[in-house]
């Protein structure tokens, strides 16, 4: 499952270093590989089938570090936009500044000017020179105010200018993050392929995760206590994702990874959800697996890198791993670090 998209940077970058296989799968891998011939061929296939699980269950992992990472870029990539407008708005005010402050220069290199007390002197109409002498005053406080007011919006618009670069820097970085999540993701899906394809046929074409394993058809959820209307309103959105594709990265409505089901279905009541499960489940008030009502979200796992909505008699509906729809599984398919109410 993937989840939801502020760490620092120095945590963030320690979360991107994840192992494209774990050792017990390099294990498995390496049994199916050459397994003797007095090898248990349950065993091996018990061995292939664990590791596959963990590899999904890392892929989930890394999915949700990617969406983490798609979320940061989102907000970097508006930061910078907001930032770049604001240094082009910044940049036009001191070119007007400036232009005045030049008008203002030439009108007074162009009229020339004297001792004051001297052209009174001069003048054969004092009062009249007392009153130019007053707009003249003005002028100077007027070009005064204006190039204090220049020297703060170029002050300004350094500052500015100098986000916009720190923006753009953490955004390449984002990027490459990333890229780097997906690269993760795509390595454990493919190894999990790998083994997946190791298995007899018959086999493999009834593989499912033990921790996950369905039934049949859709559950008996009569009888089943109503929560909030919002709540009610995901779940019935929820269930028009049954048999939509797992999709990692996707939040609907053709596809989805675990997250982005419970945003997507949320969304359709009115409700916005963060991105990520980390994050979904913080988003309302948490209550215990024994009180749990339909439309509560159910996270998996003590990093939550799995997530869940409660339908009632025990069962939750959710996007389980590539190859597996959306469907509805007992609500005990894995270990359960938390149920939130919305």
């Amino acid at each position: 499952m993937v989840s939801h998209r502020r760490s620092t940077q120095s945590g963030f970058n320690r979360g991107v270093r994840v192992t494209v296989i774990s050792a017990a799968a390099a294990t498995a891998a390496a049994t199916l590989a050459g397994a003797p011939a007095s090898a248990d061929p349950k065993d091996t296939r018990e061995s292939a089938k664990a590791a596959v699980d963990r590899l999904y269950g890392e892929a989930e992992q890394a999915t949700e570090r990617f969406n983490e990472a798609g979320e940061h870029v989102d907000r970097l990539r508006g930061e910078v936009g907001r930032s770049q407008d604001a240094t082009a708005r910044g940049q036009e005010r001191v070119n007007r500044m400036r232009d005045a402050l030049g008008a203002m220069a030439g009108a007074q290199y162009r009229t020339g000017s004297i001792d004051p007390a001297l052209a009174l002197l001069l003048t054969a109409d004092p009062d009249t020179y007392l009153e130019r002498a007053a707009a003249l005053d003005r002028v100077g406080a007027r070009q005064a105010m204006t190039l204090d007011k220049l020297r703060h919006a170029q002050r300004k618009l350094a500052q500015t200018r100098a986000e916009t670069t720190r923006a753009l820097t953490e955004l390449e970085r984002n990027r490459a993050a990333v890229t780097r999540h997906k690269r993760a993701v795509e390595g454990k899906l493919r190894e999990a392929r790998r083994l997946l394809d190791s298995l007899p046929p018959e086999e493999r074409s009834t593989f499912d995760r033990a921790s996950r394993s369905g039934r049949e058809g859709l559950p008996d959820l009569s009888g089943v206590a109503p929560g909030s209307a919002r709540a009610m309103s995901a779940v019935a959105a929820a269930h028009q994702a049954l048999g939509r594709p797992y999709v990692w990265g996707a939040n609907g409505p053709s596809g989805f990874d675990c997250s982005g089901l419970m945003q997507w279905a949320y969304a359709q009541a009115g409700v916005s959800l963060p991105r990520t499960s980390q994050a979904q489940r913080y988003a309302g008030r948490m209550v215990p697996l024994s009180q749990a009502r339909p439309g509560d979200l159910v996270a998996y796992r003590a990093d939550a890198s799995h997530i869940g909505m409660y339908v009632g008699n025990g069962q939750v509906i959710h996007a389980p791993y590539p190859g597996a729809p959306v469907r509805y599984d007992p609500v005990g398919m894995m270990p359960v670090s938390s149920v939130t109410r919305i």
